[in-house]
């Protein structure tokens, strides 16, 4: 690569975060459709004279965000969002409509005990069937009638085969390493990789997600603030030589 070439970028990053006071890898982004980052400073003047000119510049209280936006959403991307682990473990609602045989409703999954509601197919969240009783998958009521359809709600407690994110009132993202690489072309058709470092960030808890069943796939954005780390370093270019 010739010293300090013409380049430019049509790539995404590539990004991994690493846990800031371990510096373990934490979760690998090699999926985002677009990558933002943005850095602000203030200068502050000390004016003089008539008219009060601006003097002499004073810089500081340097900022910076990286958004990454990614319609690609494995669940610990939500983790990183809830700063929790992922549990594997969860209650879970589930509905049914079903008919009704001689010998009462059939589940397909066993319910969590004293969970079942019933409800007449017509009256769906209405009034509930009394008297429901549930043993194991069945379930009976002097009031299920034989060849009649019914709404069935109840719980499970999933033990196996779930990944849940628990968003709670005092648990919030931590903060990271990012490592980021993206590859930039020059005018004489080299490639050059570009690695990238924010050396303290921390995702915002805000989010957005919009779930639609029209148009594009839905976009979760994720904004990491940059903080300054303990040498005051927080962001990083660095193109190599030779071909990506």
């Amino acid at each position: 690569m010739a010293m300090n070439p013409n380049m430019a970028n049509r790539e995404v990053m590539n990004l991994v975060l690493l846990d800031y006071k371990t510096k373990v890898p934490y979760m690998n982004i090699d999926f985002a459709n677009v990558s933002t980052t943005n850095f602000t400073a203030n200068r502050m003047y000390a004016k003089g004279g008539w008219g009060a000119p601006n003097r002499v510049g004073f810089d500081g209280e340097r900022t910076g965000t990286l958004q990454i936006d990614t319609q690609i959403m494995p669940a610990k991307l939500f983790a990183l969002l809830s700063g929790k682990d992922i549990a594997k473990t969860a209650k879970v609602l589930k509905r049914e409509e079903l008919a009704a045989g001689a010998d009462g409703l059939e589940l397909t999954e066993e319910p969590k005990t004293g969970t079942v509601q019933v409800f007449a197919a017509s009256d769906d969240c209405g009034t509930p069937i009394a008297g429901v009783t549930a043993t194991g998958k069945k379930v009976t009521a002097t009031g299920i009638t034989e060849n009649q359809n019914y709404i069935v709600y109840y719980y499970l407690d999933k033990t196996t085969g779930v990944q849940s994110i628990k968003f709670d009132a005092d648990t919030f993202p931590k903060a990271f390493e990012i490592r980021g690489e993206m590859p930039f072309k020059t005018e004489d058709e080299e490639d050059v990789m570009c690695d990238l470092t924010y050396y303290k960030a921390q995702p915002q808890a805000t989010f957005n997600l919009a779930f639609q069943n029209t148009g594009d796939p839905t976009t979760v954005s994720i904004t990491f603030d940059c903080y300054a780390n303990q040498d005051g370093d927080i962001y990083e270019m660095t193109f190599e030589d030779g071909t990506v």
